[in-house]
């Protein structure tokens, strides 16, 4: 009769409180809690230390890393091993405390795909003193509202819409009867002249590769039909 052989599963073992040191620092940990000695358990600590720091070099390069393996050892003891440590002890609620929350920009955008950034460079604008410098900064302005729309939207608004827009993010500082001589340009992301340069350039390539293949292949067959006109020659000489 077959005897049951005993498997101990990690199911059954105990939780590891810090799995990336592995099963034996944490059994290491728990012996160094149970020894009574203090002085012992003290040395017992400094030997898992220089371990656990041999485990992971990466930790090295972490400022004053030292400290941080000493709150993973307490850590893995579940806050229970008493021993001489050189940093403040951690505690459990500091350790584990959640985080506390952000204060995220509560402002509203009016058109997201224009940013929020376009209604500080607005602002700026309407500071400006009546003059070709300001109009000059609403043909910027302008010209990147269109870009920002076309790369979102893809669609290209005029510049009807665009001073309508700039009007309302304005709050009517900005008005379309006082900026009629402005031009809001888009930039051609596709039409650059190098690529063109160069899709020419291949397919010029392309059609002279066709070319001397192609003839070369009439080449060869030419002279394949001229071998067999021979050869049939010869033949009805024979006859």
């Amino acid at each position: 009769m077959t005897e049951l052989i005993d498997v101990e599963y990690n199911t059954q073992r105990e939780q590891m409180m810090i799995s990336e040191y592995g099963r034996n620092i944490q059994k290491m940990v728990n012996f160094a809690i149970a020894e009574p000695n203090r002085e012992r358990r003290t040395v017992l600590a400094n030997a898992l230390i220089a371990l656990m720091g041999s485990l992971n070099p990466q930790l090295r390069d972490v400022a004053d890393y030292k400290h941080k393996l000493w709150d993973h050892l307490f850590i893995i003891s579940d806050f229970k091993l008493d021993v001489d440590c050189p940093y403040p002890l951690p505690t459990r609620e500091s350790v584990f405390r959640k985080p506390d929350l952000m204060d995220y920009p509560q402002s509203k955008i009016k058109f997201r795909f224009y940013g929020k950034n376009i209604v500080k460079m607005i602002e700026a604008a309407t500071a400006l003193e009546d003059g070709a410098m300001k109009t000059t900064f609403i043909n910027l302005i302008g010209s990147f509202m269109k870009n920002a729309c076309k790369s979102w939207n893809a669609e290209t608004l005029s510049d009807e819409e665009i001073l309508a827009h700039l009007e309302m993010l304005s709050e009517g500082k900005i008005r379309a009867e006082d900026n009629e001589n402005v031009e809001f340009r888009t930039a051609n992301f596709g039409n650059n002249p190098n690529n063109q340069n160069r899709n020419n350039n291949n397919n010029r390539n392309f059609k002279n590769k066709n070319r001397h293949r192609n003839g070369g292949n009439n080449n060869n067959n030419g002279g394949g039909n001229r071998n067999n006109n021979n050869r049939n020659f010869r033949n009805n000489k024979g006859r």
